[in-house]
């Protein structure tokens, strides 16, 4: 075990699978001789060479579309877009290529590539840099979107990620880059694709999170356990397609509450999904409704407010006595 940072797992599974299999390879502005903005493949230039660590033009679309090809030839591209607000320059070779290659050809060609995508806010970030466009994938079929919240997972979910035959968009939540660090293997290991994690087991009411929300989650549930008679179940979805409707189901079942928190807009996030599956399957479970705690239904703001629109402990605790008080 080697204590790492979010940034450090995803580096080390970047050299784990480049290390075990020649096709695999990393490619992106920057990502090469400098290792990229964050230095998520820091060193990988100088130890697999400019062929497999590839620096590109800033030019999203030709990144994803250079990726999607490669992957159709057997190689298997990591592609880094820089910040989340790029991808739309990439949407098109993303969702109408990528995700329906392997139908569209009737399984001759598949696409295993893994998009690298920085994301979130409460860095202080430019504009277009913090926006949280998981929402946007998640109403594209035939790509999986994975959402890591600490570097034991970050790095056996990119792992996984990288080995699964479709593409994968792989979210990583800036602000936990390197405020977290957590005891990881330095070899092989994966967690499993889809597979929603029980971060803290409760009876009461189910707070379901994912990314940097997910730590945040844990503090709201310790100051709403002090402040009320409440025992909050935390869960960490990993994946948010797909859903592990299977253990969301389970938890709210047992709490018959449910909060779900994300830091991107509240209209027909991710949030409005769950809230609609649990309807569909555990309404009769319910006490009351499905509650959610969200960014505001506006473009990411100034860096001078945004510690207002994002979630807080507050606001969440605040979700937690709604579900209670119903």
């Amino acid at each position: 075990m080697t204590t790492m940072t979010l940034i450090n797992a995803i580096n080390n599974a970047l050299r784990v699978e480049m290390e075990r299999d020649e096709n695999v390879m990393v490619l992106g502005e920057d990502v090469g001789v400098n290792g990229g903005v964050f230095r998520a493949t820091a060193d990988l230039y100088q130890t697999f060479g400019e062929k497999r660590s590839v620096d590109t033009p800033l030019a999203e679309s030709a990144i994803i579309g250079t990726a999607i090809g490669l992957a159709s030839q057997g190689f298997r591209p990591v592609p880094e877009i820089q910040f989340a607000g790029f991808v739309y320059e990439c949407m098109d070779q993303i969702s109408t290529q990528a995700a329906r290659l392997r139908m569209r050809s009737g399984g001759r060609f598949n696409v295993p590539i893994t998009i690298r995508i920085p994301y979130g806010g409460g860095v202080k970030t430019p504009e277009m840099h913090s926006d949280s466009l998981e929402a946007l994938f998640l109403h594209s079929p035939g790509v999986k979107v994975v959402v890591p919240s600490n570097p034991y997972d970050a790095k056996g979910l990119l792992i996984s990620a990288i080995r699964d035959d479709d593409p994968v968009i792989f979210y990583e939540p800036m602000k936990l880059y390197r405020s977290v660090k957590a005891d990881v293997p330095e070899g092989d290991y994966t967690v499993p694709l889809g597979k929603a994690n029980v971060v803290k087991e409760g009876t009461d009411v189910t707070v379901i999170a994912y990314g940097a929300m997910v730590p945040l989650a844990e503090k709201a549930a310790a100051q709403a356990e002090k402040e009320r008679d409440v025992n909050v179940e935390v869960i960490d979805l990993r994946t948010i397609s797909p859903f592990d409707l299977e253990t969301i189901v389970q938890s709210v079942e047992k709490t018959n509450r449910a909060v779900i928190v994300h830091e991107a807009a509240q209209t027909g996030g991710v949030g409005a999904e769950l809230a609609a599956r649990i309807n569909e399957e555990a309404i009769l479970s319910l006490e009351s409704p499905v509650v959610r705690v969200t960014g505001f239904d506006t473009p990411y703001p100034l860096t001078a407010i945004e510690d207002e629109w994002l979630p807080s402990v507050e606001r969440v605790c605040a979700g937690i006595y709604k579900t209670l008080d119903f």
